[in-house]
């Protein structure tokens, strides 16, 4: 599990093509202190399994499913990207809960600057409007940020200097991608109460 509190801005340094995947390298040196062989980094928002890692990069294997899903498959040799490690057990929640499961594709659609913040507007794919709500938490390339207005098809979001200056949020322009994860605690409520609501009323009638 993760918080969407980002660790470090990372770099990717190598992509490799394996016809049905890609095998990223990443410069992390904070991330992949300690880092062994199976562990998960998010990058972005996206959770990856450790290759193996070596003077402060590491390697993933990114499977066809994750580049479809995912922004991903758009990054080239030189692109930053957020870096998380999951949260230990016991660890501070600094954000909100994160799987590191990307839900979709969201848009910069447009930013506009103030004094001591700038808002952040993006567009969503329509199935996930239903799950994203005003003053609600949303992770936005591994982000965790809470949303000031929320619409049908985009949403806002207000981001302080910190995170401008030390995620990939503060460098984005209008037109690029960026990854969404919804609040999982949503999803699992509409799973549980989805199937209820075309049963049909059942009787009060005392059985006989």
């Amino acid at each position: 599990m993760f918080t969407g509190i980002v660790e470090e801005l990372g770099e990717v340094t190598a992509v490799e093509d394996l016809g049905d995947a890609s095998r990223f390298r990443l410069r992390g040196p904070l991330v992949t202190e300690g880092a062994r062989h199976g562990d998960s980094i998010a990058v972005n928002g996206v959770c990856l399994t450790v290759v193996e890692t070596a003077d402060g990069e590491f390697t993933a294997d990114v499977m066809a499913e994750t580049l479809k899903r995912s922004g991903l498959g758009a990054l080239d040799v030189g692109a930053r990207v957020n870096l998380e490690r999951p949260t230990p057990v016991g660890g501070r929640l600094g954000g909100h809960i994160v799987q590191g499961h990307v839900d979709g594709v969201g848009t910069i659609t447009a930013r506009t600057p103030s004094e001591h913040w700038e808002v952040v507007e993006i567009a969503l794919p329509a199935a996930l409007a239903r799950y994203v709500v005003e003053k609600g938490s949303i992770t936005v390339d591994g982000v965790s940020l809470t949303v000031v207005d929320a619409g049908d098809d985009r949403f806002t979001v207000s981001l302080i200097p910190t995170t401008l200056a030390l995620t990939t949020l503060g460098v984005k322009q209008p037109g690029d991608p960026v990854n969404l994860e919804v609040d999982v605690i949503a999803k699992y409520v509409e799973r549980l109460l989805g199937p209820r609501a075309g049963e049909p009323a059942r009787s009060e009638e005392t059985p006989r």
